[in-house]
Parts: C-alpha cells; sequence; structure tokens
C-alpha cells in the first residue's frame, strides 16, 4: 500500500515545484515595457499541468482504485508540459533570455521526472 503511495507524493510536489516555480522563480521573461512575450504563455500553460498533476497526484492519494487511472492520466500531460517550452509554444529568440536559459531546460526535467515517475507508480499499481 505505502509502495503505491510513493510516486503520487513525488508527483505531488512536483507539481507544486512546476506551478509554484511557473510564475515565479522559473517564470518567463520580464519586459520593462509591461508587454507580453510568447514565453509569458508558456509559463501560463506549464502552470495549468502543474496544477492538473496535482490533482491527479491527490487523487491518487485518495481513491485507491482510481490510482492506475490517475498515473496513466498524469502521461499524457507530462508529455505535453514537455513539448510546450519552445516546441508547441515559441518561446523568445535570443538564448541569453531567461526562458531560454532557465524556464526551458528546468521544465523539461521537471516534467520529464514527473512523467517517470507516473510510469513508474502505474507500473508499480499495475502489478499488486
Amino acid at each position: 500500500m505505502k509502495k503505491q503511495m510513493i510516486p503520487a507524493m513525488i508527483l505531488l510536489v512536483l507539481s507544486l515545484i512546476i506551478t509554484i516555480g511557473s510564475q515565479s522563480f522559473l517564470s518567463p521573461c520580464i519586459h520593462e515595457d509591461g508587454s507580453f512575450g510568447p514565453c509569458h504563455w508558456a509559463g501560463q500553460a506549464l502552470m495549468g499541468l502543474g496544477c492538473v498533476i496535482g490533482i491527479l497526484a491527490i487523487l491518487s492519494l485518495c481513491v485507491q482504485k482510481a490510482r492506475l487511472g490517475t498515473y496513466m492520466s498524469a502521461l499524457p500531460v507530462c508529455g505535453l508540459g514537455i513539448l510546450i517550452p519552445g516546441t508547441l509554444i515559441d518561446l523568445c529568440h535570443m538564448s541569453t533570455m531567461r526562458c531560454r536559459m532557465v524556464m526551458q531546460p528546468a521544465m523539461i526535467l521537471l516534467f520529464s521526472a514527473a512523467l517517470l515517475c507516473a510510469l513508474t507508480g502505474a507500473i508499480i499499481t499495475a502489478r499488486k
């Protein structure tokens, strides 16, 4: 029972880092004139995906019969999170901008870790 809950707890922590980080310490570029660049919308999308992963992790912790389904549902969400910064939503064109140097690699790393965690949780749950 506890072995199946560890991936959900890790997913919950990762989702909090993604959601809070996409708006604070891993946020996209801040323009001096107050305008939004394309990277702003990538940050908003990543925040939404972080919230979805958090909800799935909470469901996995609370509802034992839905655990496999929540892990399986988190897989495409994590895959989408990997593709959003720079692939599905453009970022600033200069490679020295904050969105390219900080946000993109950090979010790809965090969503990849969440993907591996969800996959591990699905395998552990399916074996039981």
